[in-house]
């Protein structure tokens, strides 16, 4: 794990961070995800603004804002590793320090999104950190013009970190929240050629696929990537919308939600 985690307010510092947003989301100096001078003045207002750092090069940063009611609640807007030190639990590293640094400030939640569709950060978010997703936001932010959303319409998952909850400590701590599907129906499946397949059933306790890498998916075949953006909104979009609970993801591209 990374050790050299600090919060950055430096110019140069910021510079980093937005060259490492850059190589990150493959966008190009002409249209970063974030700026320098916005960073600056988010330090200075009393956000979050937080690097990684191995052997003195940035490979990871991490920022966010407070919520309403003032200060009970972080916003936290972009995270992002580079590939490089994937593997490296650098992202962990980087939210048990957003933590402390909200706790430090009497918020007791931090809140984010996250593309559904992508495994790794399903797991991520779910299962390590434990955080609760609450509501299904379709196209959330719009077209975004980079490498990784491509043109696809930017559903998000907003989830829920409760600080000082019980599970929330014990994922601190390194203990994976396991919650898998189980031996239970699927609405959601992978169907023949990697598509989605919508299946019907009455059970309360149902699960909902995601393709193995849908990065890839937009890449070399976007319909295919279309397709699933739609099934999804659909189905988990549908169970949540409907006042269903998602209760967990397991590593095999499985979301498990209770229906109301």
């Amino acid at each position: 794990m990374i050790e050299d985690i600090r919060l950055l307010d430096s110019v140069s510092d910021l510079e980093a961070v937005r060259r490492l947003y850059e190589q990150i989301w493959r966008t190009g100096a002409s249209n970063p995800p974030v700026t320098a001078d916005f960073l600056r003045a988010l330090a200075k207002a009393g956000g979050y603004v937080s690097g990684a750092f191995d052997g003195g090069e940035l490979v990871g940063a991490c920022f966010g804002f407070f919520a309403p009611p003032a200060c009970e609640a972080l916003h936290s807007h972009i995270a992002g590793v580079a590939s490089r030190a994937r593997g490296r639990s650098v992202g962990f590293a980087l939210k048990l320090h957003q933590r402390e640094w909200a706790l430090a400030r009497g918020a007791g939640e931090i809140w984010w999104t996250f593309d559904p569709l992508v495994r790794r950060n399903a797991y991520f978010n779910l299962a390590k950190l434990a955080a609760e997703p609450t509501e299904y936001l379709p196209d959330f932010y719009g077209p975004m013009d980079d490498d990784i959303n491509r043109d696809d319409p930017t559903d998000r998952l907003f989830v829920r970190w409760r600080l000082e909850s019980h599970d929330v400590e014990a994922a601190c701590a390194g203990k994976i929240r396991h919650t898998g599907a189980g031996p239970v129906p699927a609405l959601l499946a992978t169907g023949h050629h990697g598509g989605p397949e919508e299946r019907r059933t009455t059970a309360r306790t149902v699960k909902v696929a995601v393709p193995a890498d849908i990065e890839t998916m937009r890449e070399h075949t976007p319909d295919l990537a279309a397709d699933w953006r739609t099934a999804l909104r659909d189905v988990l979009g549908g169970l949540l919308a409907d006042g269903g609970r998602i209760t967990g993801f397991d590593r095999n591209g499985w979301y498990t939600v209770e229906r109301a």
